[in-house]
């Protein structure tokens, strides 16, 4: 535990139940337990983060490699020109379809309630 023996903790104890008494030492070791627990967990919570950045490292370089393989491999607008907003039409400016009849069928039309006359 912290290169403490079982005498050693023993003396502890015992001093412990002299300076604060019998009433009050099973709420202060509750209370230890409870921060020692906390600060076990907040070191494991360091201890994931620090590994956590040392993956992020390990690998920055080939995402790094990867990112320009992928940006060399991608042609630019120059290249492309139908990727340019100049070779696109807008909608508004879209031919509009024909105006004849738009049913299926030709004769059949709807009610508005979705079934057909």
């Amino acid at each position: 535990m912290f290169g403490l023996g079982m005498p050693e903790i023993l003396l502890i104890l015992a001093i412990a139940l002299m300076v604060i008494g019998p009433k009050k030492l099973p709420e202060l070791a509750k209370t230890l337990g409870r921060a020692m627990g906390e600060f076990k967990k907040a070191a494991q919570d360091f201890k994931r983060s620090i590994d956590l950045e040392e993956t992020a490292r390990k690998f920055e370089a080939p995402a790094k490699s990867i990112r320009e393989t992928i940006k060399e491999a991608t042609p630019s607008p120059e290249e492309n020109p139908a990727a340019t907003p100049e070779a696109v039409t807008p909608a508004d400016q879209a031919p509009s379809p024909d105006k004849g009849d738009n049913t299926p069928h030709g004769n059949q039309t709807s009610n508005g309630d979705g079934a057909k006359n």
